[in-house]
C-alpha cells in the first residue's frame, strides 16, 4: 500500500507541476512580468509549502533536527540535484539581475542563518535559533518580498501582441483560468509531496535511520519534489528563468520564512545537524554564482550540471558513511 501511495503521489506531482508552470507562464505574459519573478514568487514560494508544513510541525513537536535539517537539506538538494538535472537537460542562461541581485541575496541569507545559529552558543549555550532570530528572519523576508515585487515593475519584459500558446491552459484568455491552474497545480504538488514524505519517512524509520539523516535526505528530498518536477516541466517548455527563479526563490523562502516561522513556534537547536551541513548549503549558493564564470560564461551549462551532481553524490556518500 505504501508503494502504491508513492506512485499516486508522483502522478499528483507531475500533473500539479504542469498546471502550475502553464498557469504561471500565462500570468507572466498577460501582466508583462518576467518569468524569473514569477518563478521566485508564485512558483518558488508555492512549491516550498511542503517544507513550511513539515518544519513548522516538527518545531511544534520539538523535533529541531528535522525542522532545521529539512531546510538545510532542501537547499542543498535544490541547487546541486535539481538544478544539476535541470541544466543537464537544458543549459540555463543567467541574466544581469540574477548575477547582481538574486543569487547574491541567496548567498547573503545563507551567511546570516549560519551567523545566527553560531551566536546561539553565546546566548543560551547551544547552537541554534531563538524567537528573536525568527522575528529578524521574517522582517528580512518581508523586505526581500517587497524588493522583489517592486523590482518586477522595473524589469518588465516585452511580450508579442499574439500570445504564444504552449498548452490548452495558455490558450484561454481568462485570467481566472490562469489563477485556477496555479491554485490546483500547487494543491497537487503540496498533497503529492506530503504523501511522498509520509511514506518515505515511515520506511526510513523502520530501517532505523536517525531523525537528522531523515531530515537532511528523505524529508528534504521529498519536500523538494515539487521544486524538482516544476523545474523539469519549466525547462521542457523552454522556460529556464522560471526554473532558476523557482530554486533561488525557494531557497531564500526556506531560510528566511520557514526557519523564521519554525523558530518563532519553538526555539530550534542544531542537534545532530553539523556545521558541515550548513557549510555545504552555503557552498551550494556560492557555486551557483561561480558557475556563471566557468566553461560557458553567464550560463549554467551541462559541464556545471555534472559537477553539481557529483558534489551532491559526494555529500550523500559522506552522510551515509558518517
Amino acid at each position: 500500500m505504501v508503494y502504491i501511495l508513492l506512485i499516486v503521489s508522483l502522478a499528483m506531482l507531475v500533473i500539479g507541476a504542469n498546471w502550475l508552470v502553464d498557469g504561471s507562464a500565462a500570468i507572466a505574459r498577460r501582466y508583462h512580468i518576467s518569468e524569473y519573478i514569477i518563478g521566485a514568487t508564485i512558483v518558488g514560494m508555492g512549491t516550498s509549502t511542503p517544507e513550511l508544513v513539515i518544519s513548522s510541525l516538527s518545531a511544534f513537536e520539538g523535533h529541531s533536527d528535522i525542522a532545521i535539517g529539512n531546510v538545510v537539506g532542501s537547499n542543498i538538494f535544490n541547487v546541486f540535484l535539481i538544478l544539476g538535472i535541470t541544466a543537464l537537460i537544458m543549459p540555463i542562461k543567467y541574466t544581469r539581475e540574477n548575477l547582481h541581485r538574486d543569487i547574491p541575496i541567496n548567498i547573503g541569507v545563507s551567511i546570516i542563518s549560519i551567523i545566527l545559529c553560531t551566536v546561539g552558543i553565546f546566548r543560551h549555550g547551544e547552537y541554534g535559533l531563538v524567537r528573536f532570530d525568527g522575528l529578524l528572519m521574517l522582517l528580512l523576508f518581508a523586505l526581500y518580498l517587497w524588493a522583489t515585487i517592486h523590482g518586477s515593475h522595473k524589469h518588465q519584459i516585452e511580450v508579442a501582441s499574439e500570445e504564444a500558446a504552449t498548452s490548452d491552459i495558455a490558450k484561454s484568455r481568462s485570467t481566472t483560468v490562469y489563477i485556477a491552474a496555479v491554485v490546483f497545480g500547487l494543491a497537487g504538488l503540496i498533497f503529492g509531496g506530503n504523501i511522498f514524505v509520509d511514506c518515505a519517512s515511515e520506511i526510513a524509520r523502520e530501517w532505523g535511520v536517525s531523525e537528522a539523516t531523515i531530515g537532511l535526505t528523505i524529508v528534504a528530498g521529498g519536500t523538494s519534489l515539487p521544486e524538482l518536477v516544476s523545474s523539469l516541466i519549466a525547462v521542457s517548455k523552454k522556460k529556464g528563468q522560471m526554473a532558476l527563479g523557482n530554486i533561488v526563490g525557494s531557497n531564500i523562502f526556506n531560510i528566511l520564512f520557514i526557519l523564521g516561522v519554525s523558530s518563532l513556534i519553538h526555539p530550534l537547536t542544531m542537534g545532530d545537524i553539523t556545521f558541515i551541513d550548513w557549510s555545504v548549503m552555503l557552498f551550494s549558493a556560492i557555486a551557483l554564482l561561480l558557475a556563471a564564470y566557468t566553461f560557458k560564461k553567464r550560463q549554467l551549462d551541462r559541464k556545471d550540471a555534472i559537477l553539481f551532481l557529483l558534489i551532491y553524490a559526494a555529500y550523500m556518500t559522506w552522510l551515509i558513511i558518517g
